[in-house]
């Protein structure tokens, strides 16, 4: 049998209801009933790579979908994850580092947040770099996402209440 690995936008019960089809539907039409098997799982089991921020001061990350899991981090407010998976009330996320951990979804904001990865973002006051600089910000500063990116940039803000745009490469969370 051949051995998957689940992919970005693959889910636990996709990656389990792949293994199965592969055993029992010629490999051409496994694809097909895939799909409708995927969309017919709730859509809180699926995963949804969507980007949310830690809406709380400090918020235990566990490495399953428990309160009696182990504990791997505390993270702070505002710091932006990327949804993987949901499911009875947790959500798997991915952190801007690759960190997969489980929290509860009570604790997850809508509210979008970018953390700069680069060793030092810059801010322009319109999306180009013959614009003026308006800020610079360093690694793991944490900014308000105010607009989606567009032709490699993001409109931000700063918690000093400056807005910009940075390049969506020196920054996560867009």
């Amino acid at each position: 049998m051949a051995r998957y690995t689940p992919c970005r936008g693959e889910g636990f019960h996709r990656l389990l209801i792949r293994r199965v089809i592969g055993t029992l539907v010629p490999r051409g039409s496994a694809v097909v009933v895939l799909l409708v098997a995927a969309l017919m799982l709730p859509g809180s089991a699926l995963a949804a790579f969507d980007f949310f921020s830690i809406n709380e001061n400090a918020v235990i990350m566990y490495d399953a979908p428990s309160l009696k899991a182990g504990r791997l981090y505390v993270a702070s407010r505002n710091l932006p994850v990327e949804a993987v998976v949901k499911v009875e009330g947790w959500v798997k996320v991915r952190d801007s580092k690759g960190n997969l951990a489980w929290v509860e979804e009570k604790v997850l904001s809508e509210k979008r947040f970018v953390i700069v990865t680069a060793p030092l973002a810059e801010a322009y006051q319109a999306p180009n770099t013959n614009s003026a600089l308006v800020f610079k910000a360093q690694q793991d500063v944490i900014m308000e996402w105010l607009e989606p990116a567009a032709n490699g940039w993001v409109k931000v803000r700063h918690r000093d209440g400056q807005t910009g745009y940075v390049r969506t490469n020196q920054v996560w969370g867009s």
